[in-house]
Protein backbone atom coordinates (compact mmCIF):
# COMPACT_ATOMS: atom_id res chain seq x y z
CA UNK A 1 0.00 0.00 0.00
CA UNK A 2 2.67 2.29 0.73
CA UNK A 3 4.60 1.36 -2.57
CA UNK A 4 0.63 1.98 -3.94
CA UNK A 5 0.63 5.56 -2.57
CA UNK A 6 4.05 6.39 -2.90
CA UNK A 7 3.87 5.69 -6.96
CA UNK A 8 0.93 7.74 -7.33
CA UNK A 9 2.81 10.21 -5.53
CA UNK A 10 4.93 11.17 -7.95
CA UNK A 11 2.01 11.40 -10.49
CA UNK A 12 0.28 13.87 -8.31
CA UNK A 13 0.82 15.40 -5.11
CA UNK A 14 -0.64 14.01 -1.73
CA UNK A 15 -3.69 14.36 -0.13
CA UNK A 16 -3.89 15.46 3.71
CA UNK A 17 -5.24 11.46 4.26
CA UNK A 18 -2.30 10.64 2.34
CA UNK A 19 -0.05 12.71 4.69
CA UNK A 20 -1.03 11.55 7.47
CA UNK A 21 -0.95 7.71 6.86
CA UNK A 22 2.43 7.66 6.17
CA UNK A 23 3.22 9.88 9.36
CA UNK A 24 1.72 7.04 10.70
CA UNK A 25 3.43 4.20 9.69
CA UNK A 26 7.03 6.41 10.32
CA UNK A 27 6.02 6.74 13.66
CA UNK A 28 5.30 2.95 14.09
CA UNK A 29 8.72 2.22 12.22
CA UNK A 30 10.41 4.28 14.55
CA UNK A 31 8.67 2.59 17.19
CA UNK A 32 9.82 -0.71 16.07
CA UNK A 33 13.28 0.37 15.23
CA UNK A 34 13.39 1.18 19.39
CA UNK A 35 11.83 -1.95 20.04
CA UNK A 36 14.61 -3.85 18.51
CA UNK A 37 17.42 -2.12 20.79
CA UNK A 38 15.56 -3.52 23.56
CA UNK A 39 17.56 -7.17 24.68
CA UNK A 40 15.45 -10.53 25.57
CA UNK A 41 16.11 -10.14 29.11
CA UNK A 42 14.24 -6.72 29.19
CA UNK A 43 16.55 -4.45 30.31
CA UNK A 44 17.98 -1.84 28.31
CA UNK A 45 21.57 -1.31 26.74
CA UNK A 46 23.76 1.56 26.18
CA UNK A 47 26.67 1.11 24.07
CA UNK A 48 29.06 4.04 25.97
CA UNK A 49 29.27 3.70 29.93
CA UNK A 50 28.28 6.92 31.39
CA UNK A 51 31.74 8.58 32.75
CA UNK A 52 32.04 7.63 36.69
CA UNK A 53 31.77 11.32 38.84
CA UNK A 54 34.79 11.73 40.77
CA UNK A 55 34.04 12.05 44.92
CA UNK A 56 35.96 15.14 46.13
CA UNK A 57 36.36 14.44 49.57
CA UNK A 58 36.79 17.55 51.75
CA UNK A 59 38.70 17.35 54.77
CA UNK A 60 37.25 20.41 56.12
CA UNK A 61 34.24 18.86 56.70
CA UNK A 62 35.44 15.91 58.93
CA UNK A 63 37.32 18.67 60.79
CA UNK A 64 33.87 19.89 61.39
CA UNK A 65 32.06 16.61 62.41
CA UNK A 66 34.92 16.11 64.85
CA UNK A 67 34.83 19.73 66.10
CA UNK A 68 31.32 18.94 66.86
CA UNK A 69 31.23 15.97 68.56
CA UNK A 70 34.23 17.53 70.82
CA UNK A 71 31.62 19.88 71.19
CA UNK A 72 29.44 17.93 72.73
CA UNK A 73 31.85 16.10 74.52
CA UNK A 74 32.95 18.71 76.71
CA UNK A 75 29.84 20.04 77.11
CA UNK A 76 28.71 17.02 78.58
CA UNK A 77 32.03 16.97 80.42
CA UNK A 78 31.28 20.42 81.83
CA UNK A 79 27.02 19.45 82.67
CA UNK A 80 28.58 16.38 84.70
CA UNK A 81 30.94 18.31 86.26
CA UNK A 82 28.13 21.27 87.19
CA UNK A 83 26.03 18.22 89.02
CA UNK A 84 28.80 17.20 90.95
CA UNK A 85 30.20 20.45 92.01
CA UNK A 86 25.96 20.67 92.55
CA UNK A 87 26.37 17.42 95.02
CA UNK A 88 29.38 18.30 96.66
CA UNK A 89 28.23 22.22 97.82
CA UNK A 90 25.01 20.17 99.36
CA UNK A 91 26.95 18.02 100.72
CA UNK A 92 28.83 20.79 102.36
CA UNK A 93 25.81 22.37 103.29
CA UNK A 94 24.91 19.15 104.60
CA UNK A 95 27.39 18.79 107.01
CA UNK A 96 27.34 22.44 107.96
CA UNK A 97 24.32 22.14 108.98
CA UNK A 98 24.88 18.38 111.10
CA UNK A 99 27.50 20.43 112.67
CA UNK A 100 25.71 23.53 113.86
CA UNK A 101 22.98 21.04 114.84
CA UNK A 102 25.68 19.11 116.97
CA UNK A 103 26.93 22.48 118.47
CA UNK A 104 23.73 23.73 119.09
CA UNK A 105 22.75 20.38 121.10
CA UNK A 106 26.23 20.36 122.74
CA UNK A 107 25.51 24.13 124.24
CA UNK A 108 22.30 22.69 125.19
CA UNK A 109 23.64 19.91 126.95
CA UNK A 110 26.25 21.51 128.61
CA UNK A 111 23.93 24.37 129.71
CA UNK A 112 21.87 21.64 131.25
CA UNK A 113 24.97 20.20 133.08
CA UNK A 114 25.49 23.56 134.32
CA UNK A 115 22.55 24.36 135.55
CA UNK A 116 21.92 20.95 137.13
CA UNK A 117 25.62 21.44 139.04
CA UNK A 118 24.39 25.05 140.15
CA UNK A 119 21.20 23.37 141.41
CA UNK A 120 23.44 21.39 143.87
CA UNK A 121 25.85 23.81 144.46
CA UNK A 122 22.89 25.73 145.58
CA UNK A 123 21.74 22.74 147.42
CA UNK A 124 24.78 22.19 149.46
CA UNK A 125 25.57 26.10 149.75
CA UNK A 126 21.83 25.87 151.34
CA UNK A 127 22.45 23.22 153.93
CA UNK A 128 20.11 22.89 156.94
CA UNK A 129 21.57 25.30 159.61
CA UNK A 130 20.64 24.69 163.05
CA UNK A 131 20.27 27.26 166.11
CA UNK A 132 22.99 26.84 168.71
CA UNK A 133 21.11 25.80 171.48
CA UNK A 134 20.13 22.89 173.25
CA UNK A 135 17.09 22.25 170.76
CA UNK A 136 19.35 22.95 167.63
CA UNK A 137 21.79 20.60 169.30
CA UNK A 138 19.29 17.71 169.20
CA UNK A 139 17.95 18.07 166.59
CA UNK A 140 20.69 18.04 164.14
CA UNK A 141 22.51 15.06 165.96
CA UNK A 142 19.29 13.13 165.15
CA UNK A 143 19.30 14.06 161.62
CA UNK A 144 22.74 12.61 161.50
CA UNK A 145 21.67 9.41 163.55
CA UNK A 146 19.03 8.98 160.40
CA UNK A 147 21.64 8.71 158.19
CA UNK A 148 23.29 5.93 160.17
CA UNK A 149 20.14 4.30 161.60
CA UNK A 150 20.34 5.27 165.14
CA UNK A 151 17.10 5.52 166.76
CA UNK A 152 15.97 7.96 169.46
CA UNK A 153 13.41 10.10 169.77
CA UNK A 154 13.62 13.93 170.68
CA UNK A 155 11.93 14.22 174.09
CA UNK A 156 14.30 10.32 175.09
CA UNK A 157 17.47 12.50 174.53
CA UNK A 158 16.34 15.79 175.80
CA UNK A 159 14.90 14.46 179.18
CA UNK A 160 18.31 12.53 179.09
CA UNK A 161 20.50 15.22 178.92
CA UNK A 162 18.77 17.41 181.44
CA UNK A 163 19.32 14.26 183.58
CA UNK A 164 22.63 13.99 183.24
CA UNK A 165 24.12 17.45 182.71
CA UNK A 166 21.29 20.17 183.24
CA UNK A 167 21.95 21.27 179.26
CA UNK A 168 25.83 21.89 179.68
CA UNK A 169 28.16 21.01 177.13
CA UNK A 170 30.73 21.36 179.01
CA UNK A 171 29.60 19.59 181.99
CA UNK A 172 32.59 17.30 183.48
CA UNK A 173 31.63 14.89 186.29
CA UNK A 174 34.78 14.20 188.89
CA UNK A 175 33.41 12.55 191.71
CA UNK A 176 32.00 9.23 190.66
CA UNK A 177 33.44 5.77 189.77
CA UNK A 178 34.73 6.61 186.48
CA UNK A 179 36.01 9.62 187.47
CA UNK A 180 38.16 7.58 190.84
CA UNK A 181 39.55 5.58 187.78
CA UNK A 182 40.98 8.40 185.56
CA UNK A 183 38.12 8.32 183.24
CA UNK A 184 35.58 11.18 184.33
CA UNK A 185 32.12 11.56 181.92
CA UNK A 186 32.09 14.09 179.90
CA UNK A 187 29.27 16.39 177.89
CA UNK A 188 25.58 17.00 177.83
CA UNK A 189 25.16 13.11 178.12
CA UNK A 190 28.01 12.09 180.29
CA UNK A 191 30.32 9.78 177.91
CA UNK A 192 33.86 8.47 179.08
CA UNK A 193 36.34 8.47 176.59
CA UNK A 194 36.72 5.58 175.64
CA UNK A 195 32.98 5.09 175.06
CA UNK A 196 32.57 8.29 173.10
CA UNK A 197 35.92 6.53 170.43
CA UNK A 198 34.09 3.36 170.03
CA UNK A 199 31.01 4.74 169.47
CA UNK A 200 32.08 7.92 167.57
CA UNK A 201 29.61 8.74 164.58
CA UNK A 202 30.61 9.53 161.07
CA UNK A 203 29.93 12.82 159.97
CA UNK A 204 30.71 14.87 163.87
CA UNK A 205 33.60 15.58 165.36
CA UNK A 206 35.89 13.73 167.73
CA UNK A 207 35.78 16.71 170.53
CA UNK A 208 34.38 14.60 172.88
CA UNK A 209 32.80 18.37 174.20
CA UNK A 210 31.15 18.85 171.17
CA UNK A 211 27.09 18.83 171.83
CA UNK A 212 26.17 16.94 168.68
CA UNK A 213 29.14 14.46 168.60
CA UNK A 214 28.15 13.78 172.21
CA UNK A 215 24.65 13.33 171.77
CA UNK A 216 25.60 11.27 168.51
CA UNK A 217 28.00 8.74 170.30
CA UNK A 218 25.98 8.46 173.63
CA UNK A 219 22.94 7.61 171.56
CA UNK A 220 24.52 5.19 169.57
CA UNK A 221 25.88 3.24 172.47
CA UNK A 222 22.24 3.12 173.85
CA UNK A 223 21.25 1.55 170.92
CA UNK A 224 23.88 -0.76 170.91
CA UNK A 225 22.91 -1.55 175.02
CA UNK A 226 19.71 -0.67 175.40
CA UNK A 227 17.90 -0.71 172.30
CA UNK A 228 17.86 3.26 171.95
CA UNK A 229 18.29 5.96 174.33
CA UNK A 230 14.29 6.24 175.21
CA UNK A 231 14.88 3.07 177.14
CA UNK A 232 17.36 4.70 179.39
CA UNK A 233 16.09 6.43 182.97
CA UNK A 234 19.14 6.51 184.77
CA UNK A 235 23.01 6.81 184.46
CA UNK A 236 23.91 4.29 181.74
Amino acid sequence: MLKNILTRGRSRSLNRTQKAAIAGVGTLGAAAVALTAVPASGQTTTSEAAPTAKVAYSAKQIQDVHAGVTGQLAGASQKVAAIEAKKEAATKTADKKSAAEKATAKRAAEKTTSRSTERTEVKKAAKKSYSNNLDGWIREARDIMKKHDIPGTYDGIHRNIIRESSGNPKAINDWDINAINGIPSKGLLQVIPPTFKAYHVPGTSWNIYDPVANIAAACNYAADKYGTMDNVDSAY
